[in-house]
Protein backbone atom coordinates (compact mmCIF):
# COMPACT_ATOMS: atom_id res chain seq x y z
CA UNK A 1 0.00 0.00 0.00
CA UNK A 2 1.49 3.33 -1.08
CA UNK A 3 1.21 5.84 1.75
CA UNK A 4 -0.35 9.14 0.63
CA UNK A 5 -2.11 10.34 3.77
CA UNK A 6 0.12 9.67 6.78
CA UNK A 7 -2.49 10.71 9.33
CA UNK A 8 -4.94 8.02 8.19
CA UNK A 9 -2.97 5.42 6.23
CA UNK A 10 0.00 4.88 8.58
CA UNK A 11 -2.13 3.79 11.58
CA UNK A 12 -4.40 1.76 9.31
CA UNK A 13 -1.42 -0.08 7.80
CA UNK A 14 -0.01 -0.77 11.27
CA UNK A 15 -3.22 -2.37 12.56
CA UNK A 16 -3.81 -4.18 9.28
CA UNK A 17 -0.43 -5.85 9.84
CA UNK A 18 -1.38 -6.92 13.37
CA UNK A 19 -4.73 -8.17 12.11
CA UNK A 20 -3.09 -10.82 9.91
CA UNK A 21 -1.82 -12.63 13.01
CA UNK A 22 -5.06 -12.31 14.95
CA UNK A 23 -6.52 -15.54 16.34
CA UNK A 24 -10.26 -15.62 15.53
CA UNK A 25 -10.94 -17.70 18.64
CA UNK A 26 -9.52 -14.88 20.77
CA UNK A 27 -11.98 -12.46 19.16
CA UNK A 28 -14.88 -14.81 19.87
CA UNK A 29 -13.81 -15.06 23.51
CA UNK A 30 -13.68 -11.28 23.94
CA UNK A 31 -16.52 -9.95 21.76
CA UNK A 32 -19.97 -11.45 22.07
CA UNK A 33 -21.43 -9.24 19.33
CA UNK A 34 -18.99 -10.31 16.59
CA UNK A 35 -19.66 -13.35 14.40
CA UNK A 36 -17.04 -15.45 12.56
CA UNK A 37 -17.82 -17.90 9.74
CA UNK A 38 -14.29 -19.19 9.18
CA UNK A 39 -13.51 -16.58 6.53
CA UNK A 40 -15.05 -13.29 7.65
CA UNK A 41 -15.90 -11.42 10.84
CA UNK A 42 -19.31 -9.74 10.94
CA UNK A 43 -19.51 -6.48 12.87
CA UNK A 44 -22.37 -4.03 13.34
CA UNK A 45 -21.48 -0.34 13.58
CA UNK A 46 -24.22 2.26 14.01
CA UNK A 47 -26.79 -0.09 12.53
CA UNK A 48 -24.76 -1.03 9.47
CA UNK A 49 -23.21 -4.47 9.13
CA UNK A 50 -19.75 -5.07 7.70
CA UNK A 51 -17.94 -8.27 6.75
CA UNK A 52 -14.18 -8.24 7.36
CA UNK A 53 -12.15 -11.05 5.81
CA UNK A 54 -9.22 -12.65 7.66
CA UNK A 55 -6.25 -13.14 7.55
CA UNK A 56 -5.99 -10.98 4.40
CA UNK A 57 -7.93 -7.84 5.24
CA UNK A 58 -10.84 -6.71 3.11
CA UNK A 59 -14.07 -5.04 4.17
CA UNK A 60 -17.47 -4.89 2.54
CA UNK A 61 -20.76 -3.35 3.55
CA UNK A 62 -23.65 -5.77 3.68
CA UNK A 63 -26.81 -4.30 2.17
CA UNK A 64 -30.25 -5.35 3.25
CA UNK A 65 -29.41 -5.79 6.93
CA UNK A 66 -31.14 -2.58 8.05
CA UNK A 67 -34.82 -1.58 8.01
CA UNK A 68 -35.65 0.41 4.83
CA UNK A 69 -35.79 3.70 6.77
CA UNK A 70 -32.39 3.16 8.45
CA UNK A 71 -29.90 3.59 5.61
CA UNK A 72 -26.65 3.74 7.57
CA UNK A 73 -24.09 1.16 6.54
CA UNK A 74 -25.18 1.03 2.91
CA UNK A 75 -23.50 2.51 -0.12
CA UNK A 76 -19.94 1.31 0.14
CA UNK A 77 -17.12 0.86 2.58
CA UNK A 78 -16.58 3.16 5.56
CA UNK A 79 -13.76 5.75 5.48
CA UNK A 80 -10.27 4.69 6.53
CA UNK A 81 -10.40 6.05 10.14
CA UNK A 82 -13.56 4.01 10.70
CA UNK A 83 -11.89 0.92 9.28
CA UNK A 84 -8.97 1.48 11.67
CA UNK A 85 -11.46 1.78 14.54
CA UNK A 86 -13.01 -1.56 13.55
CA UNK A 87 -9.59 -3.19 13.32
CA UNK A 88 -8.70 -1.95 16.80
CA UNK A 89 -12.06 -3.24 18.07
CA UNK A 90 -11.32 -6.71 16.73
CA UNK A 91 -7.75 -6.61 18.03
CA UNK A 92 -8.33 -5.15 21.49
CA UNK A 93 -12.05 -4.74 22.17
CA UNK A 94 -13.99 -6.59 24.84
CA UNK A 95 -17.62 -6.99 25.76
CA UNK A 96 -18.51 -5.03 28.89
CA UNK A 97 -22.07 -4.57 30.12
CA UNK A 98 -23.34 -1.11 30.96
CA UNK A 99 -25.05 -0.37 34.27
CA UNK A 100 -27.32 2.13 32.53
CA UNK A 101 -25.36 5.20 33.64
CA UNK A 102 -23.89 7.82 31.32
CA UNK A 103 -20.52 9.58 31.49
CA UNK A 104 -18.93 12.56 29.81
CA UNK A 105 -15.56 12.11 28.18
CA UNK A 106 -13.89 14.01 31.01
CA UNK A 107 -15.31 11.64 33.64
CA UNK A 108 -13.65 8.55 32.14
CA UNK A 109 -10.02 7.41 32.59
CA UNK A 110 -7.53 9.74 30.86
CA UNK A 111 -10.38 12.06 29.98
CA UNK A 112 -8.79 15.08 31.64
CA UNK A 113 -5.57 14.56 29.69
CA UNK A 114 -7.33 14.39 26.33
CA UNK A 115 -10.10 16.91 27.03
CA UNK A 116 -8.60 19.79 25.03
CA UNK A 117 -8.20 17.96 21.69
CA UNK A 118 -11.47 16.13 22.37
CA UNK A 119 -13.34 19.40 22.86
CA UNK A 120 -12.19 20.77 19.53
CA UNK A 121 -12.49 17.55 17.58
CA UNK A 122 -15.84 16.40 18.95
CA UNK A 123 -17.78 18.87 21.11
CA UNK A 124 -17.12 22.07 19.16
CA UNK A 125 -17.58 20.24 15.87
CA UNK A 126 -20.91 18.78 17.02
CA UNK A 127 -22.08 22.17 18.32
CA UNK A 128 -21.46 24.04 15.08
CA UNK A 129 -22.49 21.17 12.80
CA UNK A 130 -25.79 20.40 14.52
CA UNK A 131 -26.56 23.41 16.73
CA UNK A 132 -26.85 25.63 13.66
CA UNK A 133 -29.17 23.12 11.91
CA UNK A 134 -31.21 21.54 14.67
CA UNK A 135 -34.11 20.42 12.49
CA UNK A 136 -31.78 18.80 9.97
CA UNK A 137 -30.00 17.09 12.88
CA UNK A 138 -33.32 15.71 14.13
CA UNK A 139 -34.28 14.34 10.72
CA UNK A 140 -30.86 12.74 10.23
CA UNK A 141 -30.90 11.11 13.67
CA UNK A 142 -34.41 9.79 13.13
CA UNK A 143 -33.44 8.40 9.71
CA UNK A 144 -30.75 6.43 11.55
CA UNK A 145 -33.37 5.03 13.97
CA UNK A 146 -31.81 6.82 16.94
CA UNK A 147 -33.87 7.12 20.11
CA UNK A 148 -34.85 10.66 21.21
CA UNK A 149 -33.82 11.75 24.71
CA UNK A 150 -35.31 14.58 26.73
CA UNK A 151 -32.26 16.81 27.04
CA UNK A 152 -31.08 19.82 25.07
CA UNK A 153 -32.99 21.43 22.22
CA UNK A 154 -32.52 18.08 20.53
CA UNK A 155 -30.96 14.88 21.80
CA UNK A 156 -30.63 11.31 20.50
CA UNK A 157 -29.21 8.01 21.63
CA UNK A 158 -27.28 5.80 19.20
CA UNK A 159 -26.04 2.22 19.50
CA UNK A 160 -22.44 2.52 18.34
CA UNK A 161 -21.15 -1.05 18.45
CA UNK A 162 -21.88 -4.08 20.60
CA UNK A 163 -23.34 -2.94 23.94
CA UNK A 164 -21.76 0.51 23.65
CA UNK A 165 -24.11 3.46 23.17
CA UNK A 166 -23.69 7.22 22.85
CA UNK A 167 -25.93 10.26 23.20
CA UNK A 168 -25.57 13.61 21.44
CA UNK A 169 -27.32 16.60 23.02
CA UNK A 170 -27.56 19.83 21.04
CA UNK A 171 -28.48 23.39 21.97
CA UNK A 172 -29.16 25.92 19.22
CA UNK A 173 -27.28 29.21 19.25
CA UNK A 174 -28.90 32.64 19.46
CA UNK A 175 -27.83 36.28 19.49
CA UNK A 176 -26.29 35.95 22.95
CA UNK A 177 -24.88 32.42 23.05
CA UNK A 178 -23.15 30.21 20.47
CA UNK A 179 -24.50 26.73 19.74
CA UNK A 180 -23.48 24.05 22.20
CA UNK A 181 -23.33 20.26 22.35
CA UNK A 182 -22.55 17.46 24.77
CA UNK A 183 -21.72 13.83 24.07
CA UNK A 184 -22.43 11.16 26.66
CA UNK A 185 -21.07 7.62 26.69
CA UNK A 186 -22.61 4.52 28.23
CA UNK A 187 -20.52 3.83 31.32
CA UNK A 188 -19.00 0.61 29.90
CA UNK A 189 -16.85 2.78 27.60
CA UNK A 190 -14.69 3.51 30.65
CA UNK A 191 -13.49 -0.11 30.74
CA UNK A 192 -14.02 -1.15 27.15
CA UNK A 193 -12.22 1.55 25.15
CA UNK A 194 -9.00 3.51 25.37
CA UNK A 195 -9.33 7.29 25.49
CA UNK A 196 -8.10 7.62 21.88
CA UNK A 197 -10.85 5.28 20.69
CA UNK A 198 -13.50 7.26 22.56
CA UNK A 199 -12.37 10.34 20.64
CA UNK A 200 -12.59 8.44 17.35
CA UNK A 201 -16.03 7.12 18.35
CA UNK A 202 -17.21 10.72 18.67
CA UNK A 203 -15.73 11.54 15.27
CA UNK A 204 -17.41 8.56 13.65
CA UNK A 205 -20.81 9.38 15.13
CA UNK A 206 -20.70 13.03 14.09
CA UNK A 207 -19.55 12.16 10.56
CA UNK A 208 -22.27 9.54 10.21
CA UNK A 209 -25.02 11.92 11.30
CA UNK A 210 -23.65 14.66 9.05
CA UNK A 211 -23.65 12.29 6.08
CA UNK A 212 -27.38 11.76 6.64
CA UNK A 213 -28.23 15.47 6.88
Amino acid sequence: MQIENNKEEVPFSYYEGLFKNLNPNDVMDRLSDVKWDGKEFYVNLLGGQYAISHPEYAIRAIDGENPPDCPLGKGGNPPLPTQTFLLRYLLEGKSVMSTGSWLTFREMPWGELYIKPYTGRVLTRAAFTFGTRVEAFKKAAESMCAEPVKHGDAGYQFRLIGDYSMQILVWAGDEEFPPNAQVLYSDNFADGFAAEDRVVAGDILISSIKANM
